[in-house]
């Protein structure tokens, strides 16, 4: 079974930065990261992922149509194991906040630290392995 990352950004050079970032563990099969441009496009993914060790979500905040805190309820409603980190570039507390209250399992801010990113990536590895 494969391990997950799935990444929801309506972004469209976020999948590029990502990949690059990881091109190694991506490479080298030790994860899989999928990418979502749509919060109703990351829910069906999500549904669907049952052929994968879905071991992590990192959502952005602000897309047009469901946010990713309207998604986020939703997403703990499918798969309420699989932690979710929100990623914005407004890290303010209330935002904060209301990711947590939300279920979030952390936030991000923009631009993203990759070294903490990867670290919050390998103890989920550590979890499956």
């Amino acid at each position: 079974m494969s391990v997950l990352v799935l990444v929801v950004d309506d972004e469209p050079d976020v999948e590029a930065l990502f990949r690059q970032r990881f091109r190694r563990d991506l490479r080298s099969g030790r994860f899989r990261m999928e990418f979502a441009m749509s919060a109703a496009d990351a829910l069906a993914q999500v549904a669907h992922a049952s052929e994968s060790s879905l071991i992590l979500i990192l959502s952005d905040i602000n897309m047009p149509g469901m946010t990713g805190l309207e998604m986020l309820p939703k997403v703990k409603a499918l798969r309420p194991e699989v932690p979710v980190i929100m990623i914005t570039a407004y890290g303010d507390a209330e935002t904060k906040r209301r990711a947590i209250e939300g279920g979030a399992d952390g936030l991000l801010t923009k631009p993203i630290d990759f070294a903490t990113l990867r670290g919050e990536i390998d103890r989920r590895l550590e979890r499956t392995a």
